[in-house]
């Protein structure tokens, strides 16, 4: 199961009851968070998370209202005591921006570290699930990230027997680990069937509607995507300043076939986004306006009704 939560749904500046935008996860007693503006933390413990959990804090870009939360919520892991290592992650540059910012947080307790993106595309294995991380279309060099949580194939007592698998290293094997036994090497596609359909989250803000978004967001089962002005009227703004409408933010949506849409980072002149909506889902029906702290819990597909694992 994969907790999700849209902490803010904000762009350019924080509003009274409109915290700047970010999004948290939690997947296996690990907590991720894209991007900090300010008042993530907030919104953090209002939604009644801890922000303890978090191992991994992507950065989509280094524009201040996706970072400048970041010192206020390290100095509080660090006042919490916290001693296990933060990896950052985020365009080239984040590192030399984050440690410019941590001039106000000095003497952290724990360690960061720092991924730098520099392809257009970049595969990152954390914590029990995938992140990709993918090169979108904005004034400075910023990123799109997608959590894919993958799902192993169910376990097959006969492909294990035909494999003359042991039983005593089913178990391990089943958990996705090789096994050296007796002298031979076994390995999960020995006892595992097909790969069974996992869970995907794509996160994309700060962009204009470049093709290859939809890609990177195909068949998500829950795509948060950027819709800074929600009428047509507001186009040549949205092209002059790297943006999206809700309009063009619902044609990637259908595109790459996601099972619903969540519109974020608005306008501060954008105070009803539900006005826009009626016709936003006349191009893709599943689209839903994000507000702070809309949450979700994805869970994986139920196994089909009468079919059982072998015992392990």
């Amino acid at each position: 199961m994969l907790d999700v939560c849209l902490l803010g749904t904000s762009g350019m500046m924080p509003l009274p009851r409109r915290a700047l935008t970010a999004l948290m996860t939690r997947f296996n007693g690990s907590s991720l968070l894209i991007d900090c503006g300010e008042g993530t933390q907030v919104s953090i413990r209002e939604q009644g998370w801890s922000i303890h959990s978090i191992d991994t804090i992507c950065i989509t870009h280094v524009h201040g209202d996706h970072i400048s939360g970041l010192p206020g919520l390290l100095l509080s892991m660090g006042n919490a005591e916290r001693k296990e290592p933060l990896t950052i992650i985020g365009p080239r540059g984040t590192r030399r921006v984050v440690e410019a910012l941590l001039i106000i947080a000095q003497g952290l307790p724990f360690e960061l570290h720092f991924i730098e993106l520099t392809e257009k595309k970049e595969r990152l294995d954390c914590n029990g699930y995938y992140l990709e991380a993918f090169r979108v279309s904005h004034t400075v060099p910023c990123y799109g990230y997608s959590q894919i949580v993958r799902r192993a194939g169910k376990f097959d007592r006969e492909k294990a027997e035909e494999n003359e698998v042991p039983m005593k290293v089913w178990s391990r094997l089943q958990k996705g680990g090789e096994v050296l036994c007796d002298g031979i090497l076994y390995t999960p596609d020995m006892v595992l069937g097909q790969e069974r359909k996992g869970l995907k989250v794509t996160y994309c803000t700060d962009t204009r509607p470049i093709p290859e978004i939809a890609g990177y967001a195909e068949k998500a089962d829950l795509f948060i995507c950027e819709g800074m002005y929600g009428g047509e009227e507001m186009s040549a703004k949205a092209k002059e300043n790297k943006h999206m409408t809700f309009r063009e933010a619902a044609m990637l949506a259908k595109k790459a076939e996601a099972a619903e849409l969540w519109l974020t980072h608005y306008s501060p002149s954008l105070i009803r986004p539900e006005e826009y909506m009626e016709e936003t889902r006349k191009i893709f029906p599943y689209a839903k306006p994000g507000r702070d702290r809309k949450s979700i819990v994805l869970n994986f597909e139920k196994e089909d009704e009468g079919k059982k694992e072998g015992n392990a």
